[in-house]
């Protein structure tokens, strides 16, 4: 993709913006000096609307819009699934672990664990997710983020890979959440005007000039790709299997991430109160219904681009260069080759934007836990609050250094995102049980908790192997273990969980309630009028979407 001088200055327009509102708002006044709320918590001063922004800009990144638009590509609008049902996961969390968490007054995910198990499950998961958040997440992000820009661009990946990083530190290593958060609200902005942009001219592609006529077209065209919910004999089941997505393990996956992920929940432990922290969650459960139009619906253009046979050059640029055959997951490179001058150079931004902002969000928790978890628990527990935010910025360089070594190696996976994916997956089943038990059933023990964190991984291995096999027991005796969807699997482990925790907390506790059980009441889960009529608006527009396109 070529830009032009207008699409330069917007590009690196919008990279000044960033960098220079990031210094802006670390700044601190005159005497003052930075404590560990103000890095790591935004000093606990952030809006409902920052809330809700930070969050959209922290979870959408290059995967969404080059991975989804090729789902929405090949499999359909199904694929929005991710995005409608995270809406709903939205609610839940705002009501039901948002006010615990604030009123434990934690810092982080592991910091929680500690308040309700002991030491060693905070260890255990505060390890854990640095080794997650390091060697797969900002790792990932970084490489999909420069095979992006290698797509697009022809820019070299290890060029890609160290300007990515160099980028998202520049804004975010001084001010840490505040820079990170406050510029996620500019981010979101490019976010959702370069994805409508590129969404509007696909639709006028199809609809000879005319958007909506193009959004017609599509469902006229392939109504096949306008169904959500997907039979058993449906070639794409094994990835979104029928009713699991509305009522199985697709809430295990979507609750793990939204409620018990640090670079997410983060953002609502830094808000004003209570109060703005939901009403953040409603913003953002809002931006979630909206994803769908920018990152899914190209990806069905495209198809119908490439099906109609008239577009020659684009239908060239979705061909890969070594196989010469049509691949999905370059539709959204694609169609920003042939967006008009201006709208490329926001477009362009707008990815880049999606990039950034995660890697900014994955390496501030990242410090988050390493300081509060770690280094002040075993290393110096003395340390000052100047000196927390020190190592907080050390270790987010140390961070992004390794993940830059590492990311290359992913290029010799077969589809990276998908194996990271299921990796991500194996343990999602595991820390939903030692949360979810953890604040709604005051007997669950910390033997309880180790044993669901430490199993996930291993049960989960295992129904992959089984599943699907053939086991033959005697002559005429054959066992056959169908192919279990991977939505369904992490539901089944859950469940195996759940009974080995609920076993092991009776018989330890002999019925007692834990310890450092937490208390709940009725009053903790109150909300706002303003919170309930955004809920409820939330609720009707997505069982509106089911049932329209069922």
């Amino acid at each position: 993709m070529s830009l032009e001088l207008i699409d330069y200055l917007v590009f690196f327009g919008y990279c000044f913006l960033i960098v220079g509102m990031g210094l802006f708002v670390s700044r601190e006044k005159k005497g003052h000096i930075k404590n560990s709320s103000d890095y790591f918590l935004a000093s606990k001063a952030l809006p409902w609307w920052a809330v809700g922004a930070s969050l959209i800009a922290s979870n959408i990144s290059a995967e969404q819009f080059i991975g989804m638009s090729g789902s929405g590509y090949a499999m359909g609008l199904a694929i929005a699934t991710y995005e409608w049902m995270a809406a709903a996961t939205l609610l839940v969390v705002a009501i039901f672990f948002l006010p615990v968490y604030l009123k434990k007054g934690i810092y982080t995910m592991p910091g929680f664990l500690f308040d309700r198990y002991d030491n060693r499950v905070r260890t255990t998961m505060a390890i854990f997710w640095l080794l997650l958040y390091v060697f797969v997440n900002l790792t990932s992000v970084l490489y999909l983020g420069a095979l992006t820009l290698n797509t697009i661009l022809d820019i070299p990946l290890i060029y890609g890979i160290v300007g990515l990083a160099i980028f998202s530190l520049l804004y975010s290593i001084y001010g840490g959440l505040k820079a990170v958060a406050w510029t996620d609200v500019i981010q979101v902005v490019f976010l959702i005007a370069g994805g409508l942009a590129a969404t509007y001219i696909a639709l006028g592609m199809v609809g000879d000039g005319d958007a909506w006529q193009g959004l017609s077209t599509l469902r006229q065209k392939v109504p096949n790709h306008f169904s959500m919910i997907f039979s058993k004999d449906d070639p794409f089941y094994q990835q979104l299997p029928g009713l699991s997505v509305l009522i199985g393990g697709m809430w295990i996956t979507n609750l793990s991430y939204w409620g018990f992920n640090q670079y997410i929940t983060q953002r609502a432990l830094a808000a004003i109160n209570i109060d703005q922290a939901q009403k953040g969650m409603i913003f953002a459960g809002f931006l979630k219904l909206l994803m769908p139009l920018i990152v899914v619906i190209p990806g069905i253009a495209a198809l119908v681009i490439v099906n109609n046979g008239t577009d020659l050059s684009f239908i060239e640029s979705m061909k890969d260069p070594v196989t010469g055959l049509i691949k999905s997951d370059r539709a959204y490179p694609s169609l920003l080759q042939i967006l008009p001058v201006g709208l490329k150079g926001l477009a362009f931004a707008a990815l880049t934007a999606a990039i950034v902002s995660s890697l900014a969000s994955m390496a501030n928790s990242t410090s988050t836990i390493f300081t509060m978890d770690l280094y002040t628990k075993y290393f110096d527990k003395s340390a000052s609050e100047a000196k927390q935010v020190n190592v907080g910025r050390i270790t987010a360089i140390v961070a992004f250094v390794i993940a830059s070594f590492v990311a290359p190696a992913l290029g010799q996976l077969d589809q990276a995102f998908q194996f990271i994916q299921e990796y991500t997956g194996f343990i999602s089943p595991g820390v939903f049980a030692i949360f979810f038990f953890g604040v709604f059933w005051k007997k669950t023990t910390s033997n309880a908790a180790l044993v669901g964190a430490s199993l996930s991984i291993p049960l989960s291995v295992l129904l992959k192997i089984v599943f699907p096999s053939t086991i033959h027991l005697f002559d005429n005796l054959i066992i056959v273990f169908p192919e279990m969807p991977f939505i369904d699997r992490m539901g089944w482990v859950f469940l195996v969980l759940s009974a080995l925790m609920i076993l092991i907390s009776l018989v330890e506790g002999k019925g007692k309630d834990h310890p450092k059980s937490i208390e709940i009441n009725q009053e903790l889960f109150q909300t706002s009028t303003g919170f309930k009529i955004g809920a409820i608006l939330i609720i009707g527009i997505i069982a509106a979407l089911y049932t329209i396109f069922w």
